[in-house]
């Protein structure tokens, strides 16, 4: 029964990059892979009282400059990714960029992170960690005057480059 067990736990696990035959978390080798150009978009949206966002467009709160700092702050953690998500190589990044564009119909902000690299494996996930450290930042910024902010919709709009080829958001 164990033996049995064991086979189709290890054939379940087999196409899954980041485990090894026995389930087990480990780091993909790289090594054997060409450094290639690749470019990731990811983006989200924070949503708030028309209020707040009326005060944040104004200047108008607590903790000084929300937009300012929520895009610092989206650029210094991509460049941080490998040490906030376990299994992530650390990367030389040769762009990031973080917009916050302010949208009244929301009310509210919406985020985007673009993210390149010359390396041997893609940035999907310094954009998205861009996008939601960026969103978080404005919410911390903006919560003395709201609690209610909702972060919603960060995802991965395109990608290009590597094995995989190239994603476009349908």
């Amino acid at each position: 029964m164990q033996d049995n067990f064991q086979d189709k736990f290890q054939s379940n696990f087999a196409s899954l990059s980041h485990l090894d035959n026995l389930g087990q978390a480990t780091m993909v080798d790289v090594s054997s892979k060409e450094a290639t150009v690749r470019q990731a978009v990811a983006v989200g949206r924070v949503k708030m009282q028309l209020e707040t966002f009326e005060a944040i467009q104004l200047g108008n709160t607590p903790k000084g400059d929300v937009l300012g700092t929520a895009r610092l702050a989206g650029i210094m953690a991509a460049k941080q990714t490998a040490n906030l998500i376990p299994l992530c190589h650390p990367l030389p990044l040769q762009k990031v960029e973080v917009l916050v564009t302010p949208n009244s119909q929301l009310p509210g902000y919406e985020i985007q992170a673009t993210v390149k690299t010359k390396a041997e494996t893609g940035v999907e996930m310094e954009a998205l960690t861009a996008v939601s450290v960026a969103a978080l930042t404005l919410y911390d910024m903006a919560k003395a005057l709201e609690k209610s902010i909702q972060i919603e919709s960060i995802h991965l709009v395109s990608k290009s480059g590597g094995k995989s080829g190239d994603y476009q958001q349908p």
